[in-house]
Protein backbone atom coordinates (compact mmCIF):
# COMPACT_ATOMS: atom_id res chain seq x y z
CA UNK A 1 0.00 0.00 0.00
CA UNK A 2 1.16 3.26 -1.26
CA UNK A 3 2.60 5.56 1.99
CA UNK A 4 0.28 8.16 1.50
CA UNK A 5 -2.97 6.14 1.58
CA UNK A 6 -1.31 4.58 4.81
CA UNK A 7 -1.42 8.04 6.45
CA UNK A 8 -4.51 9.34 5.57
CA UNK A 9 -6.06 5.79 6.61
CA UNK A 10 -4.51 6.43 9.96
CA UNK A 11 -5.44 9.74 10.31
CA UNK A 12 -8.00 10.25 12.95
CA UNK A 13 -11.88 11.36 11.50
CA UNK A 14 -12.27 12.95 14.60
CA UNK A 15 -11.50 13.41 18.39
CA UNK A 16 -13.02 10.18 20.18
CA UNK A 17 -13.89 8.22 16.36
CA UNK A 18 -11.04 6.34 15.66
CA UNK A 19 -6.98 7.62 15.68
CA UNK A 20 -4.05 7.07 18.15
CA UNK A 21 -5.18 5.99 21.25
CA UNK A 22 -3.73 8.94 23.28
CA UNK A 23 -6.13 10.67 21.32
CA UNK A 24 -8.92 8.68 22.12
CA UNK A 25 -8.08 8.67 25.62
CA UNK A 26 -8.06 12.80 25.71
CA UNK A 27 -11.67 12.81 23.92
CA UNK A 28 -13.62 12.20 27.01
CA UNK A 29 -12.51 15.15 28.81
CA UNK A 30 -12.02 17.22 25.71
CA UNK A 31 -15.83 16.63 25.38
CA UNK A 32 -16.50 17.63 28.88
CA UNK A 33 -14.56 20.64 28.89
CA UNK A 34 -16.86 21.18 25.46
CA UNK A 35 -19.82 20.36 27.43
CA UNK A 36 -19.12 22.53 30.33
CA UNK A 37 -18.06 26.04 28.39
CA UNK A 38 -21.38 25.22 26.96
CA UNK A 39 -23.53 24.72 30.16
CA UNK A 40 -21.51 28.00 31.35
CA UNK A 41 -22.78 29.82 28.39
CA UNK A 42 -26.20 29.15 28.63
CA UNK A 43 -26.25 30.15 31.97
CA UNK A 44 -24.93 33.31 31.41
CA UNK A 45 -27.32 33.63 28.31
CA UNK A 46 -30.40 32.49 30.58
CA UNK A 47 -31.26 35.82 31.83
CA UNK A 48 -31.62 37.12 27.99
CA UNK A 49 -33.80 33.91 27.26
CA UNK A 50 -36.01 34.53 30.48
CA UNK A 51 -36.78 37.79 29.50
CA UNK A 52 -40.28 39.04 28.32
CA UNK A 53 -39.45 40.05 25.34
CA UNK A 54 -43.11 40.87 24.87
CA UNK A 55 -43.86 43.14 27.47
CA UNK A 56 -40.32 45.01 26.89
CA UNK A 57 -41.12 45.66 23.32
CA UNK A 58 -43.88 47.20 24.28
CA UNK A 59 -42.86 49.67 26.90
CA UNK A 60 -39.76 50.27 24.85
CA UNK A 61 -42.47 51.22 21.62
CA UNK A 62 -44.43 53.59 23.98
CA UNK A 63 -41.47 55.03 24.60
CA UNK A 64 -40.39 55.67 21.14
CA UNK A 65 -43.68 56.72 20.35
CA UNK A 66 -43.42 59.29 23.41
CA UNK A 67 -40.05 60.31 22.12
CA UNK A 68 -41.83 61.52 18.78
CA UNK A 69 -44.86 63.50 20.58
CA UNK A 70 -42.70 65.01 22.87
CA UNK A 71 -40.55 66.35 19.87
CA UNK A 72 -43.45 67.31 17.76
CA UNK A 73 -45.40 68.75 21.21
CA UNK A 74 -41.87 70.86 21.78
CA UNK A 75 -40.52 72.19 18.82
CA UNK A 76 -42.64 75.04 18.04
CA UNK A 77 -41.94 76.40 21.73
CA UNK A 78 -38.02 76.10 20.92
CA UNK A 79 -38.47 77.27 17.90
CA UNK A 80 -39.96 80.77 19.06
CA UNK A 81 -38.01 81.36 21.20
CA UNK A 82 -34.73 80.88 19.05
CA UNK A 83 -33.44 78.05 20.96
CA UNK A 84 -32.76 74.24 19.82
CA UNK A 85 -36.12 72.45 18.13
CA UNK A 86 -34.25 69.13 19.65
CA UNK A 87 -33.52 70.69 23.36
CA UNK A 88 -36.60 69.03 24.83
CA UNK A 89 -36.03 65.60 22.76
CA UNK A 90 -32.44 65.26 23.56
CA UNK A 91 -33.03 65.51 27.41
CA UNK A 92 -35.99 62.93 27.07
CA UNK A 93 -34.10 60.41 25.09
CA UNK A 94 -31.34 61.19 27.88
CA UNK A 95 -34.15 60.44 30.68
CA UNK A 96 -35.04 57.19 28.56
CA UNK A 97 -31.68 55.95 28.16
CA UNK A 98 -31.01 56.44 31.88
CA UNK A 99 -34.14 54.62 32.79
CA UNK A 100 -33.15 51.51 30.75
CA UNK A 101 -30.09 51.49 32.52
CA UNK A 102 -31.78 51.65 35.50
CA UNK A 103 -34.18 48.79 34.19
CA UNK A 104 -31.24 46.41 33.35
CA UNK A 105 -30.23 46.53 36.91
CA UNK A 106 -33.04 46.09 38.47
CA UNK A 107 -33.81 43.02 36.57
CA UNK A 108 -30.27 41.85 36.96
CA UNK A 109 -30.37 42.70 40.22
CA UNK A 110 -33.70 40.68 41.17
CA UNK A 111 -36.47 41.67 43.43
CA UNK A 112 -35.37 39.54 45.85
CA UNK A 113 -32.04 40.83 46.81
CA UNK A 114 -34.04 44.00 47.29
CA UNK A 115 -35.46 42.96 50.25
CA UNK A 116 -32.58 44.12 51.91
CA UNK A 117 -32.95 47.41 50.81
CA UNK A 118 -36.62 48.17 51.11
CA UNK A 119 -36.41 49.91 54.32
CA UNK A 120 -33.19 52.21 52.78
CA UNK A 121 -35.51 52.92 49.53
CA UNK A 122 -38.80 53.66 52.08
CA UNK A 123 -36.51 56.01 54.01
CA UNK A 124 -35.21 57.65 50.92
CA UNK A 125 -38.68 58.36 49.59
CA UNK A 126 -39.82 59.92 52.96
CA UNK A 127 -36.63 62.59 53.14
CA UNK A 128 -37.20 63.29 49.32
CA UNK A 129 -40.72 64.32 50.14
CA UNK A 130 -39.64 66.03 52.77
CA UNK A 131 -36.90 68.05 51.32
CA UNK A 132 -39.50 69.05 48.45
CA UNK A 133 -41.15 70.72 51.23
CA UNK A 134 -39.04 72.40 52.77
CA UNK A 135 -36.41 75.17 51.34
CA UNK A 136 -34.95 72.96 48.96
CA UNK A 137 -38.04 72.31 46.90
CA UNK A 138 -39.37 74.39 44.19
CA UNK A 139 -43.27 74.62 43.54
CA UNK A 140 -44.28 73.98 39.60
CA UNK A 141 -47.70 74.52 38.47
CA UNK A 142 -48.96 75.15 41.89
CA UNK A 143 -47.23 72.10 43.72
CA UNK A 144 -44.28 71.86 45.58
CA UNK A 145 -43.19 68.70 45.04
CA UNK A 146 -39.97 69.40 43.38
CA UNK A 147 -36.43 69.11 43.33
CA UNK A 148 -34.57 71.31 41.70
CA UNK A 149 -31.14 70.02 40.54
CA UNK A 150 -27.85 71.59 38.32
CA UNK A 151 -27.90 71.69 34.60
CA UNK A 152 -31.72 72.01 34.59
CA UNK A 153 -32.66 68.94 36.07
CA UNK A 154 -35.20 68.16 38.35
CA UNK A 155 -36.72 65.53 40.34
CA UNK A 156 -39.99 64.56 41.69
CA UNK A 157 -39.88 62.10 45.12
CA UNK A 158 -43.48 61.62 44.89
CA UNK A 159 -42.26 58.85 42.01
CA UNK A 160 -40.02 57.01 44.41
CA UNK A 161 -42.33 56.78 47.04
CA UNK A 162 -45.17 54.90 44.41
CA UNK A 163 -41.99 52.34 44.19
CA UNK A 164 -41.14 52.51 47.77
CA UNK A 165 -44.40 51.49 48.79
CA UNK A 166 -45.10 48.54 46.67
CA UNK A 167 -42.09 47.21 48.36
CA UNK A 168 -42.41 48.23 51.41
CA UNK A 169 -46.09 46.34 51.39
CA UNK A 170 -44.71 43.73 49.44
CA UNK A 171 -42.10 42.31 52.53
CA UNK A 172 -44.52 42.79 55.14
CA UNK A 173 -47.82 41.15 53.53
CA UNK A 174 -45.36 38.41 52.49
CA UNK A 175 -42.84 37.98 54.65
CA UNK A 176 -44.52 35.09 57.31
CA UNK A 177 -46.68 33.71 54.18
CA UNK A 178 -43.47 32.69 51.55
CA UNK A 179 -41.64 31.34 54.92
CA UNK A 180 -44.82 28.87 55.00
CA UNK A 181 -45.87 30.05 58.79
CA UNK A 182 -49.46 31.12 57.28
CA UNK A 183 -51.02 31.09 54.42
CA UNK A 184 -52.33 34.41 54.03
CA UNK A 185 -51.19 37.96 55.28
CA UNK A 186 -52.38 38.20 59.00
CA UNK A 187 -54.56 41.46 60.55
CA UNK A 188 -50.99 42.89 61.84
CA UNK A 189 -49.27 42.33 58.58
CA UNK A 190 -51.93 44.48 57.00
CA UNK A 191 -52.43 47.39 59.65
CA UNK A 192 -48.47 47.84 59.67
CA UNK A 193 -48.22 47.64 55.51
CA UNK A 194 -50.98 49.82 54.99
CA UNK A 195 -49.52 52.46 57.41
CA UNK A 196 -46.29 52.26 56.00
CA UNK A 197 -48.65 53.36 52.88
CA UNK A 198 -50.39 56.00 53.82
CA UNK A 199 -47.70 57.92 55.27
CA UNK A 200 -46.17 58.71 51.90
CA UNK A 201 -49.69 60.08 51.02
CA UNK A 202 -49.93 61.92 53.83
CA UNK A 203 -47.08 64.15 52.80
CA UNK A 204 -47.92 64.77 49.33
CA UNK A 205 -51.61 65.62 50.62
CA UNK A 206 -49.17 68.55 51.54
CA UNK A 207 -47.77 69.46 48.54
CA UNK A 208 -50.24 68.88 47.57
CA UNK A 209 -50.37 66.90 44.52
CA UNK A 210 -53.64 64.99 44.65
CA UNK A 211 -52.91 63.08 41.44
CA UNK A 212 -49.89 61.05 42.97
CA UNK A 213 -51.75 60.50 45.97
CA UNK A 214 -54.47 58.85 44.00
CA UNK A 215 -51.81 56.70 42.23
CA UNK A 216 -51.00 54.88 45.38
CA UNK A 217 -54.10 54.78 47.26
CA UNK A 218 -54.89 52.48 44.01
CA UNK A 219 -51.73 50.72 44.35
CA UNK A 220 -52.70 50.37 48.02
CA UNK A 221 -55.95 48.29 47.20
CA UNK A 222 -54.21 46.68 44.21
CA UNK A 223 -51.54 45.40 46.54
CA UNK A 224 -54.36 44.15 49.32
CA UNK A 225 -56.02 42.40 46.48
CA UNK A 226 -53.25 40.38 45.70
CA UNK A 227 -52.08 39.28 48.97
CA UNK A 228 -55.22 37.68 50.00
CA UNK A 229 -55.56 39.75 52.85
CA UNK A 230 -59.44 39.78 54.46
CA UNK A 231 -62.23 41.66 52.38
CA UNK A 232 -63.00 43.87 54.91
CA UNK A 233 -60.00 45.32 54.89
CA UNK A 234 -60.38 46.41 51.61
CA UNK A 235 -63.93 47.43 52.28
CA UNK A 236 -62.68 49.34 55.28
CA UNK A 237 -60.10 51.35 52.82
CA UNK A 238 -62.93 52.32 50.51
CA UNK A 239 -64.83 54.16 53.31
CA UNK A 240 -61.71 55.92 54.67
CA UNK A 241 -60.62 57.00 51.72
CA UNK A 242 -64.49 58.54 50.79
CA UNK A 243 -64.26 60.19 54.26
CA UNK A 244 -60.84 61.15 53.70
CA UNK A 245 -61.82 62.89 50.65
CA UNK A 246 -64.58 64.47 52.16
CA UNK A 247 -62.61 65.88 54.57
CA UNK A 248 -59.87 67.06 52.30
CA UNK A 249 -62.60 69.53 50.56
CA UNK A 250 -64.39 70.73 53.93
CA UNK A 251 -61.12 71.44 55.70
CA UNK A 252 -59.65 73.57 52.37
CA UNK A 253 -56.81 71.12 51.55
CA UNK A 254 -56.79 71.49 48.63
CA UNK A 255 -55.72 74.46 46.46
CA UNK A 256 -57.82 76.74 44.54
CA UNK A 257 -56.54 75.45 41.17
CA UNK A 258 -57.58 71.80 42.31
CA UNK A 259 -60.75 72.56 43.18
CA UNK A 260 -61.23 74.35 39.80
CA UNK A 261 -60.48 71.69 38.22
CA UNK A 262 -63.36 69.64 39.40
CA UNK A 263 -65.55 72.86 38.98
CA UNK A 264 -64.80 72.11 35.44
CA UNK A 265 -64.79 68.19 35.04
CA UNK A 266 -68.38 68.10 36.54
CA UNK A 267 -69.44 71.38 33.89
CA UNK A 268 -67.35 71.46 30.95
CA UNK A 269 -69.10 74.50 30.13
CA UNK A 270 -68.37 76.26 33.17
CA UNK A 271 -65.76 78.67 31.99
CA UNK A 272 -64.01 76.93 28.46
CA UNK A 273 -61.64 80.18 28.57
CA UNK A 274 -60.57 79.88 32.07
CA UNK A 275 -60.56 76.84 34.26
CA UNK A 276 -62.37 74.44 31.72
CA UNK A 277 -59.18 75.50 29.23
CA UNK A 278 -57.07 72.86 29.15
CA UNK A 279 -59.29 70.22 29.20
CA UNK A 280 -61.40 71.53 25.85
CA UNK A 281 -58.05 72.23 23.71
CA UNK A 282 -57.22 68.98 24.52
CA UNK A 283 -60.38 67.24 23.62
CA UNK A 284 -60.90 69.90 20.25
CA UNK A 285 -57.05 68.71 19.72
CA UNK A 286 -58.09 65.09 20.22
CA UNK A 287 -61.43 65.48 18.24
CA UNK A 288 -59.56 67.19 14.95
CA UNK A 289 -57.05 64.32 14.12
CA UNK A 290 -60.54 61.85 12.45
CA UNK A 291 -58.97 58.35 11.71
CA UNK A 292 -55.51 58.66 10.59
CA UNK A 293 -54.85 62.00 12.13
CA UNK A 294 -52.92 65.09 10.59
CA UNK A 295 -49.35 63.64 10.59
CA UNK A 296 -46.88 64.37 12.86
CA UNK A 297 -45.51 68.25 13.31
CA UNK A 298 -48.85 68.64 11.03
CA UNK A 299 -51.56 69.15 14.32
CA UNK A 300 -53.01 72.58 14.59
CA UNK A 301 -53.58 72.53 18.09
CA UNK A 302 -50.37 71.14 18.59
CA UNK A 303 -48.05 73.37 16.45
CA UNK A 304 -50.09 76.47 17.59
CA UNK A 305 -48.83 75.70 21.35
CA UNK A 306 -53.09 76.23 22.17
CA UNK A 307 -53.16 72.99 24.59
CA UNK A 308 -51.08 73.62 28.10
CA UNK A 309 -48.58 71.46 29.01
CA UNK A 310 -48.88 69.48 25.98
CA UNK A 311 -45.36 67.44 26.36
CA UNK A 312 -46.44 66.47 29.80
CA UNK A 313 -50.04 66.10 31.20
CA UNK A 314 -51.71 66.33 27.94
CA UNK A 315 -49.21 64.40 25.20
CA UNK A 316 -52.39 62.43 24.47
CA UNK A 317 -53.83 65.46 22.74
CA UNK A 318 -50.69 65.64 20.45
CA UNK A 319 -51.50 61.78 19.44
CA UNK A 320 -55.05 61.82 18.81
CA UNK A 321 -54.46 65.13 16.84
CA UNK A 322 -51.37 63.97 14.77
CA UNK A 323 -51.71 60.47 15.22
CA UNK A 324 -55.90 59.84 14.89
CA UNK A 325 -57.50 57.33 16.58
CA UNK A 326 -55.14 54.61 14.67
CA UNK A 327 -52.60 55.90 16.54
CA UNK A 328 -54.49 56.14 19.93
CA UNK A 329 -55.51 52.72 19.46
CA UNK A 330 -51.76 51.48 18.82
CA UNK A 331 -50.85 53.37 22.26
CA UNK A 332 -54.07 51.64 24.11
CA UNK A 333 -52.97 48.51 22.61
CA UNK A 334 -49.43 48.58 23.62
CA UNK A 335 -50.22 49.84 27.00
CA UNK A 336 -53.01 46.67 26.99
CA UNK A 337 -50.34 44.27 26.36
CA UNK A 338 -47.95 45.75 29.03
CA UNK A 339 -50.87 45.11 31.68
CA UNK A 340 -51.42 42.15 30.29
CA UNK A 341 -48.56 40.49 30.58
CA UNK A 342 -48.04 42.05 34.10
CA UNK A 343 -51.13 40.34 34.74
CA UNK A 344 -49.50 36.82 33.62
CA UNK A 345 -46.25 37.54 36.07
CA UNK A 346 -48.38 38.11 39.21
CA UNK A 347 -50.39 35.11 38.04
CA UNK A 348 -46.96 32.55 37.90
CA UNK A 349 -44.94 34.01 40.50
CA UNK A 350 -43.38 31.48 42.58
CA UNK A 351 -43.87 33.63 45.62
CA UNK A 352 -46.39 36.16 47.58
CA UNK A 353 -43.26 38.80 47.07
CA UNK A 354 -43.01 38.43 43.34
CA UNK A 355 -47.01 38.62 42.98
CA UNK A 356 -48.17 41.80 45.51
CA UNK A 357 -44.88 43.62 42.98
CA UNK A 358 -46.51 42.64 39.84
CA UNK A 359 -49.68 43.85 41.27
CA UNK A 360 -48.97 46.56 42.73
CA UNK A 361 -47.01 47.65 39.00
CA UNK A 362 -50.18 46.82 37.12
CA UNK A 363 -52.60 48.85 39.35
CA UNK A 364 -50.32 51.87 39.19
CA UNK A 365 -49.40 51.98 35.29
CA UNK A 366 -52.76 51.03 34.91
CA UNK A 367 -55.12 53.78 37.06
CA UNK A 368 -52.27 56.23 35.76
CA UNK A 369 -52.74 55.58 31.80
CA UNK A 370 -56.05 55.20 32.56
CA UNK A 371 -56.29 59.07 34.40
CA UNK A 372 -54.56 60.73 31.91
CA UNK A 373 -56.33 59.54 28.70
CA UNK A 374 -59.31 60.13 30.66
CA UNK A 375 -58.83 63.77 31.50
CA UNK A 376 -57.63 64.37 27.82
CA UNK A 377 -60.79 63.23 26.58
CA UNK A 378 -62.62 64.62 29.45
CA UNK A 379 -63.98 61.80 31.41
CA UNK A 380 -61.93 62.19 34.45
CA UNK A 381 -60.79 65.40 36.18
CA UNK A 382 -57.26 66.60 35.74
CA UNK A 383 -54.75 65.48 38.29
CA UNK A 384 -51.79 66.50 36.94
CA UNK A 385 -50.57 62.91 36.08
CA UNK A 386 -48.39 62.15 32.96
CA UNK A 387 -48.71 59.27 30.33
CA UNK A 388 -46.04 56.31 31.16
CA UNK A 389 -43.48 56.13 28.87
CA UNK A 390 -44.89 58.91 26.66
CA UNK A 391 -44.92 62.17 28.74
CA UNK A 392 -41.47 64.35 28.88
CA UNK A 393 -40.25 64.10 32.24
CA UNK A 394 -37.62 62.38 34.28
CA UNK A 395 -38.76 61.23 37.38
CA UNK A 396 -41.48 59.40 35.91
CA UNK A 397 -39.91 58.01 33.12
CA UNK A 398 -37.27 56.60 35.54
CA UNK A 399 -39.81 55.24 38.01
CA UNK A 400 -41.57 53.65 34.92
CA UNK A 401 -39.06 51.49 33.82
CA UNK A 402 -37.46 50.57 37.61
CA UNK A 403 -40.95 49.12 37.82
CA UNK A 404 -40.56 47.04 34.07
CA UNK A 405 -37.30 46.06 35.51
CA UNK A 406 -39.65 44.58 38.53
CA UNK A 407 -41.80 42.80 35.92
CA UNK A 408 -39.22 41.21 34.42
CA UNK A 409 -37.01 39.93 37.36
CA UNK A 410 -40.19 38.68 38.93
CA UNK A 411 -41.03 36.96 35.74
CA UNK A 412 -37.17 35.85 35.00
CA UNK A 413 -37.00 33.94 38.54
CA UNK A 414 -40.41 32.61 38.82
CA UNK A 415 -41.50 29.17 38.77
CA UNK A 416 -43.00 29.08 35.15
CA UNK A 417 -40.49 31.88 33.70
CA UNK A 418 -39.19 29.53 30.81
CA UNK A 419 -42.73 28.24 29.89
CA UNK A 420 -44.69 30.49 27.13
CA UNK A 421 -47.29 32.06 29.13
Amino acid sequence: MNLGVKMRQSKPKAFGLGGPPTLQKLSPAFAQQRRSFAARAIERDAPVRRLDWMLFAAALALSVIGSLLVWSATRPRTHLTGGDPQAFLKKHLLNLVIGLVLFVIIAIVGHRRMRVLVPFIGILAILGLFAALSPLGATINGQKAWILLPAGFSLQPAELAKIGVILGMAMLLSERVDTGDVERPGNRAVFWSVVLALTPIGIIMLMPDLGSAMVIAVIILGVLLASGAQTRWIGGLLFLGAAGAAAVWKLGILSQYQIDRFSAFADPDLDPAGVGYNVAQARLAVGSGGLFGKGLFQGNQTQGQFVPEQQTDFIFSVAGEELGLVGCSVILTLFGVVLWRGIRIAANADDLFGTIIAAGVVAWLGFQMFENVGMNIGIMPVAGLPLPFVSYGGSSMFAIWIAIGLLQSVHMRGARSLTRT
